[in-house]
């Protein structure tokens, strides 16, 4: 485990990633704080797109990968999700850490129509959660089908764009990729957002359930 981390999560992809969160703590304005979710998940897919789309290319790049292939599928694709699960837990915490950056910083109001603090972030928890590991997830599958790491980015950012946008909203509706941030935000009654993100979790799933396959096929 200490290997892996030291892999996936060497200083300058954790120093641009905190700074990232911190300078989007100050510079996104924010009134209310049922707002700190909305400001912060499509910058977060954005960036859990770059930070794992290496994931699988990483023994490519430090000339590892000729080894690695003599491996047994099974223990490269465990070791894959393994590097997965480090990243996308390290990109979770510093969500967290990222909420709580706004208060600090911004100190928002809170709405009148908020009941509870507590529910709010834990909504919030759980759509940054499902959105890291729907992108981490996506930004390695692309990498890997074009064993590029740059089209991993490329195509994440094409499907944030077309999503994350009025058109995309409007389309997709409750469905949309980014349904927590498109939810109507004064009807805190309203979980058709769910929609989803159930849907992010179940794409996700399938990607990963293909991964097997697509290392086979690319090596």
């Amino acid at each position: 485990m200490n290997r892996e981390m030291k892999i996936m999560l060497p200083f300058y992809k954790v120093a641009y990633a905190v700074s990232f969160v911190v300078i989007l703590s100050l510079i996104r304005g924010v009134t209310y704080t049922h707002e700190v979710g909305l400001a912060i998940e499509a910058p977060f897919a954005i960036l859990t797109a770059v930070f794992c789309a290496d994931t699988y290319v990483q023994e490519i790049r430090s000339k590892r990968f000729e080894v690695h292939r003599l491996y047994p599928l099974k223990k490269r694709f465990f070791s894959m999700t393994k590097r997965l699960v480090i990243q996308e837990l390290f990109l979770l915490l510093l969500a967290v850490a990222g909420y709580g950056m706004f208060f600090i910083f911004q100190k928002p109001m809170t709405h009148p129509g908020t009941k509870s603090e507590w529910t709010q972030f834990t909504v919030y928890f759980f759509a940054i959660a499902v959105t890291i590991f729907f992108w981490g997830v996506l930004a390695n599958t692309l990498s890997m089908i074009f064993r590029n790491m740059w089209m991993g980015i490329g195509g994440c950012f094409f499907i944030w764009i077309a999503t994350n946008s009025t058109g995309g909203d409007k389309l997709l509706g409750a469905w949309n990729l980014f349904s927590y941030s498109f939810r109507n935000i004064e009807n805190v009654a309203d979980f058709t957002w769910m929609y989803g993100k159930v849907s992010c979790l179940g794409i996700g799933l399938i990607l990963l359930a293909a991964l097997p396959e697509i290392i086979r096929k690319r090596g």
